[in-house]
């Protein structure tokens, strides 16, 4: 190992937290705003009911990413939505995407998102997060 690398760790985490809730944040406030689209989206998809697993999948990325974001409950957001993204990972195998797919479905970002979560999920949230602040509850 590099130990010079190694001083900025805490702030490599930070960004990676910090992007995962952007992206996560983006793409759940639109399901957040349109329940009843994303219900129908995923009725189609074969999530029934769509209507509880739309609304599921809307909390948990806008709400998750809202938590990475301030960093607060880090390990358990970044595990309930590593479960999210590998639900999603196993439908688009069966729907037989390719992890790259120039113009078409693809499971590349999907793959890059569930390997974040994971290293949040086993790491934590780094010293500039609002975990910091408080005991841990486990």
């Amino acid at each position: 190992m590099i130990q010079i690398f190694y001083i900025y760790s805490d702030w490599a985490i930070l960004v990676l937290r910090l992007a995962l809730a952007a992206i996560l944040i983006a793409h759940g406030w639109p399901k957040i705003k349109n329940l009843k689209a994303t219900a129908q989206n995923f009725d189609g998809m074969g999530f029934k009911p769509g209507r509880f697993w739309g609304t599921v999948v809307a909390v948990a990325e806008f709400g998750g990413g809202i938590l990475l974001l301030i960093g607060l409950f880090t390990q358990i957001a970044a595990f309930v939505l590593a479960i999210q993204f590998a639900v999603i990972l196993i439908w688009k195998l069966r729907q037989k995407q390719k992890l790259v797919n120039m113009g078409g479905q693809s499971y590349e970002l999907d793959l890059i998102i569930f390997a974040a979560l994971l290293i949040l999920m086993t790491v934590g949230s780094s010293f500039y997060a609002a975990d910091n602040f408080f005991n841990p509850i486990f």
